[in-house]
């Protein structure tokens, strides 16, 4: 049995939710993949997966036993990067993560403009407002807005975005300019719930910090669909300010509270802090961080 092999196979079968997917991905028939995990089950003598009809879940040795697997794999990719020249000349692959509106108006332009500094790296760059798992996912490098949690994570901070309310001009030359916080009582509200409460949204800092009720008449789980639905008249939105900048520079919606608005949030580049740091990852910190640095004004 070649049990790096198995290794890969159980990794990729974790990752993909069941054994179907995973033969799927790796291009291999369903049976290979079963008879693979079977095998490396029988050599340790404990079972690794939990399997019925309708998922699939590790068992506890299978948790423990896949996070080392990960390490021993990660390891001897590092060996393999190092033995081929990776840590002397910038090349190979690079998976980045960034929230979708923030990657598309900030981290695609920078990315494509490194691709075009160093041909011989490629990019996998994953646009979600979901929070990747760098170990578990197996991603190089995190665009994370917000504080972070301390961790044996390295974190670069390039920037920050302010949390904003804005509304259409329509809306508020019909319902009203809201002053302070508590005129929100008095206003239709458009949530997105991924961001904020559909409840209460909150203001100020530190000893000034206040939870203010609002009327959710329409909660969304985007933000796209909250910015369309505010510039339709539909209410007020508290939303990140790079999210509304087209609309803003349109003036679809104009921003109102701003003297009330919460600290701004960080925004930040999260790598493993794994040492030595191959030269990829190196040269794309290098040349990213001064270029998103610089895009401030527009990130503000």
């Amino acid at each position: 049995m070649d049990r790096l092999e198995s290794m890969g196979i159980l990794l990729a079968v974790v990752d993909a939710g069941s054994l179907s997917a995973a033969a799927r991905q790796l291009g291999m028939p369903l049976a290979n993949v079963s008879r693979k995990v079977a095998a490396l089950e029988s050599h340790l003598g404990t079972r690794l997966l939990h399997r019925t009809t309708r998922q699939l879940s590790l068992t506890q040795a299978g948790g423990a036993y896949v996070a080392a697997c990960r390490r021993i794999l990660d390891e001897i990719g590092e060996a393999e990067r190092t033995a081929t020249g990776e840590y002397a000349t910038p090349k190979g692959e690079l998976t980045i993560t960034a929230p979708v509106v923030f990657g598309r108006l900030h981290i695609v332009p920078v990315v494509a403009a490194f691709l075009a500094q160093y041909p011989e790296i490629e990019i996998k760059l994953v646009l979600t407002d979901r929070v990747m798992h760098l170990m578990d996912e197996q991603v190089d490098v995190a665009v994370r807005i917000g504080e972070l949690p301390d961790s044996s994570f390295v974190a670069t901070r390039v920037g920050t975005v302010r949390r904003v309310v804005c509304a259409s001009p329509a809306y508020l030359a019909r319902h009203g300019t809201p002053a302070t916080p508590g005129d929100l009582a008095a206003h239709a509200c458009v949530s997105f719930e991924v961001l904020e409460s559909r409840r209460a949204w909150d203001f100020g800092t530190g000893r000034s910090r206040q939870s203010v009720p609002v009327h959710s008449r329409l909660a969304v789980n985007t933000v796209d669909a909250a910015i369309a639905a505010a510039t339709l008249d539909a209410g007020l939105i508290r939303v990140l300010s790079y999210q509304v900048m087209d609309a803003l520079r349109d003036e679809a919606l104009r921003i109102v509270l701003a003297p009330f608005e919460a600290a701004p949030l960080p925004v930040s580049l999260l790598h493993k802090g794994q040492t030595p740091l191959p030269l990829k990852l190196r040269a794309f910190f290098d040349f990213v961080t001064p270029l998103l640095r610089a895009r401030q004004l527009s990130i503000d």
